[in-house]
């Protein structure tokens, strides 16, 4: 217990010792870190409005005039990746158009009889599934016709891809850049000790004592960076969501507490977890090449 209190207060010495580099390397790490917290939401935000537009999209299957359409109905439930299925008859066809034509409803006495056909609307599971159920659709007997959003359905596939990717190389930038600015700092900061670690290495002392220090130091420094970072998010991403409803009112997005708490264990969470890597490699190689025999 001592020696972990002596690691501590040690790990504190080097951060305030060396406050230039340590107030450098927070500075990075929060920037990082805001980097990537950012990308995640921006990864959350287009996968949640992906899924609400997904279940918007439908594909309209026009059938025969004499087609049964509860057995139809029946057999598209059955398909792979169809969500629901409903029923649209000529009448409930008709009530959609007067709806959509507002004001202009007098304009749908013009037609005289109804000439809408029957159809069927089919929800599917994802946007990537909709050319896949349109083309089954058409091999039904009863099936004329069917319309449906391609190119949306296409942009949608497309825009969840590009997220999950971005996402992850962003990931993968914001860690190794952490990582090699922590590393570089606890490396400067076990060369400033040099000597000293030799002597305690000669008289006796632990790899694992002599290292503590500086891996306490670079996990602190790491955390803060994270943990600053979570709140320049939380703040920054208030008033972008408020300025994305202005813009964009017709999209809902994911405005959550919990979400950014969550996002906050994660953040410091990571960079604990990098920051400890980061130091130990740094204190390891060093103390390895110390304790080599002349």
């Amino acid at each position: 217990m001592g020696s972990f209190r002596y690691s501590v207060r040690d790990g504190l010495r080097l951060v305030f010792r060396h406050w230039g580099l340590s107030f450098l390397t927070l500075f990075t790490s929060a920037a990082v870190f805001y980097l990537m917290g950012a990308s995640i939401l921006f990864v959350l935000n287009t996968r949640h409005v992906v899924r609400n537009l997904e279940g918007e999209l439908s594909i309209q299957a026009y059938m025969t005039p004499r087609a049964d359409l509860e057995a139809v109905a029946k057999r598209v439930r059955s398909m792979p990746h169809v969500r629901a299925v409903e029923v649209i008859t000529p009448a409930k066809a008709l009530d959609r158009l007067k709806a959509r034509l507002g004001s202009q409803v007098q304009a749908v006495t013009l037609l005289g009889e109804n000439p809408l056909p029957p159809s069927v609307e089919v929800w599917v599971d994802k946007a990537a599934s909709v050319p896949v159920v349109a083309r089954e659709l058409l091999t039904v007997e009863e099936v004329q016709d069917v319309v449906y959003a391609g190119k949306l359905a296409e942009k949608l596939s497309n825009l969840s891809r590009f997220a999950g990717r971005f996402s992850l190389g962003v990931l993968l930038v914001a860690i190794a850049a952490s990582g090699v600015v922590l590393f570089n700092t606890i490396r400067i900061a076990v060369y400033s000790k040099e000597e000293e670690i030799a002597i305690m290495l000669m008289v006796g002392a632990t790899p694992t004592f002599v290292a503590m220090p500086f891996i306490i130091q670079g996990v602190l420094l790491g955390s803060l960076g994270a943990l600053l970072s979570s709140g320049m998010l939380a703040m920054s991403y208030k008033a972008a969501i408020e300025r994305l409803k202005d813009f964009l009112p017709f999209l809902e997005f994911l405005n959550d507490p919990m979400l950014l708490l969550r996002l906050t264990g994660v953040l410091v969470a990571g960079g604990a977890v990098v920051s400890f890597i980061s130091s130990f490699m740094a204190v390891e190689r060093f103390i390895r090449r110390a304790l080599k025999p002349l």
